[in-house]
């Protein structure tokens, strides 16, 4: 990734802004100025691809299920509910439930409420502070001190005012410390984004996961079936001589060794529907109505491949880093004006009285100004700003690895993609030949003509490739969801969620 000039200028000469507002006349100071560093966003990287070899038009095809090609189109927009694209009305209803009831997106919203709250309230620090006082009190004092040898009556002391308290924002740290949160804001919501992303993914990787498993087990309770058969093929042979004993024990060992792959995978099943549970906010005890099979998904055939120059904008990750950079930079301004004098106006008008409020002669009133310039803190004050300058540079450190880790995720997508179809045209002609391979191997051995060896070694070549080529188009399927997942997901263009108060 290239150097971007958004990190060119360097924080720490943005110290000599301060002296160039030191030097404007009083009518600029009441205005204010803006110390620390202006923020540039970064720009996109320097890139034109994603992979070092130029991306193929389109995948290679098999004619199984799962094997169609996948065509890549530059540029192409993603589709908000990118996950209808797979032509499941059973994905499609249990995302829109996890997106209702999900408690970890429901965290999201309200942290997006809460900094959106924080931001208002920092907001109100721009405008003055008035308050009102009244009060009223009787008293009885000593007339001793004024010479006074009889007794003072009680009397009553009334108030009643109204102060107003200004802080002049001469160097910008309050808009400084507003910018801040206010990209602290940017950053959550972006942070929503991803945990939308990520949620709607996790369940249509999930729903594939089922629909593995259950390919997995169906396919291995066919390879069950067949072994069943042909241990009583065995038997029946043994019964008359035609073999010995020992193939009847060496097919009955490896039907129970199929037949204990079936509790693991049935436990991988259990665990997913669980999991599928818990993202919609559920318990486990309760039991979804959906299931998922392979033949009930459809392959989108048509994938969106995002031009890197604009990744950067359609990533939430990205944008949340890109706002991390954005608070770092305001606060650079904060440390720095922290530094410099405070102004403060204030005045207040009012009456004091024992008699009734705002009666002739009563009124009170005060105008004044105070200046507060930081002498000596040991330090304290120099060295956060040099933290928040720290902070800044990792934050630029840290974006710049998110923007990497984010092109990496595409090209890994991408290579998976093409792998995943080429391994589904060679694991579908395996499995072909598996089962030629069986069947002939079972004709072959029932007239003599090959060893119970030769047949048992093309029952385990058939089901080692019967169960590949179903985790092969299993993976293929999970593979274009990370590539959904990828690109940003296509969030810009959804309208159908809350993101914040209105």
């Amino acid at each position: 990734m290239t150097s971007n000039p958004g990190f060119a200028r360097h924080p720490r000469a943005a110290c000599c802004r301060s002296a160039a507002c030191a030097a404007l006349s009083a009518a600029t100071l009441l205005g204010g100025c803006e110390v620390g560093p202006d923020f540039a966003p970064p720009g996109p990287p320097q890139v034109s691809g994603y992979t070092r070899e130029p991306l193929p038009e389109r995948t290679v095809a098999s004619d199984v299920h799962g094997g169609e090609a996948q065509r890549f189109v530059q540029a192409l927009d993603i589709p908000g509910q990118w996950w209808t694209l797979f032509h499941s009305a059973a994905l499609n209803a249990l995302v829109e439930r996890a997106l209702e009831a999900n408690p970890s997106l429901q965290a999201a919203q309200a942290t997006l409420r809460e900094a959106n709250e924080a931001l208002y309230a920092a907001q109100g620090a721009l405008f003055p502070t008035v308050s009102a006082d009244i009060s009223t009190a009787r008293e009885k004092i000593s007339g001793s001190p004024f010479g006074i040898s009889t007794a003072v009556p009680v009397f009553r002391l009334n108030n009643a005012s109204v102060s107003v308290t200004y802080l002049l924002d001469i160097w910008g740290g309050t808009r400084r410390q507003i910018e801040s949160l206010a990209a602290q804001a940017e950053y959550e919501r972006f942070e929503l984004e991803a945990s939308y992303l990520s949620l709607t993914s996790n369940v249509a990787t999930a729903a594939v996961q089922e629909a593995s498993l259950r390919a997995q087990i169906a396919a291995t309770e066919e390879i069950v079936d067949i072994e069943t058969q042909q241990l009583a093929g065995l038997k029946r042979q043994f019964a008359i001589g035609a073999v010995a004993n020992a193939a009847v024990l060496a097919q009955a060992a490896t039907l129970a060794q199929t037949r204990a792959q079936l509790p693991p995978l049935q436990k991988q099943l259990a665990l997913t529907r669980n999991q599928l549970t818990a993202y919609l906010g559920r318990f486990p005890s309760d039991e979804l109505v959906e299931t998922f099979d392979l033949a009930s998904l459809q392959l989108p055939d048509t994938l969106p491949v995002s031009l890197p120059s604009t990744l950067v904008e359609q990533r939430p990750d990205i944008r949340a880093s890109k706002a991390q950079l954005h608070a770092a930079s305001a606060e650079i301004g904060v440390a720095t004006a922290n530094m410099l004098p405070q102004l403060t106006l204030s005045a207040a008008y009012g009456s004091e009285t024992n008699d009734a409020l705002f009666s002739p002669g009563s009124a009170i009133w005060n105008l004044g100004a105070g200046l507060t310039q930081p002498l000596f803190e040991g330090g304290t004050l120099l060295h956060r700003r040099r933290a928040a300058i720290d902070a800044f540079d990792a934050a630029a450190a840290q974006y710049r690895n998110t923007v990497i880790s984010a092109f990496q995720n595409v090209a890994d997508a991408l290579r998976a993609l093409q792998s995943d179809a080429d391994a589904v045209v060679a694991e579908a002609a395996a499995e072909r030949a598996a089962a030629d391979s069986l069947a002939v191997s079972q004709r072959e051995f029932h007239v003599g003509a090959i060893s119970y060896l030769a047949l048992l070694d093309a029952q385990r070549t058939y089901q080692q490739a019967r169960i590949s080529l179903v985790q092969t188009q299993a993976t293929r399927y999970s593979d274009t969801v990370a590539l959904f997942q990828a690109v940003g997901g296509g969030w810009w263009n959804r309208s159908d969620v809350v993101r914040e108060r209105g």
